[in-house]
């Protein structure tokens, strides 16, 4: 359980980083470029915990998934970008291969 609230603030970190891409306007922006960088590094730093018990298949599959599936929805609500309903019905895929990924992992990995 401890291996996935360390999944779990990676994918936040990694969200948190994304954002703040546009916002540090190509690493012009000195607070917004440090706070990504921040962000990327407690992000992998976090991934590295959850690697412990949870293999690496099932760790990028939810980070990298859900980490596409928050950031297009924030980006719809911050940034105001397109969200048509392919990029739905796809953002919906991916969170669904996340949860059959993450159903099928083996019961033997524990804390």
């Amino acid at each position: 359980m401890k291996s996935y609230i360390f999944l779990s603030l990676a994918i936040v970190f990694e969200v948190c980083g994304t954002m703040l891409l546009p916002v540090s306007q190509n690493f012009t922006k000195l607070f917004p470029t440090l706070g990504l960088i921040f962000a990327y590094l407690v992000s992998f730093y976090f991934l590295t915990f959850a690697l412990k018990t949870i293999s690496i298949a099932v760790v990028y599959a939810s980070w990298a998934g859900l980490g596409v599936f928050l950031i297009a929805i924030l980006g719809k609500l911050i940034f105001d970008e397109p969200l048509s309903w392919q990029m739905i019905l796809g953002l919906t895929l991916i969170v669904i291969g996340v949860v059959v990924v993450n159903s099928f992992v083996p019961s033997s990995v524990s804390d």
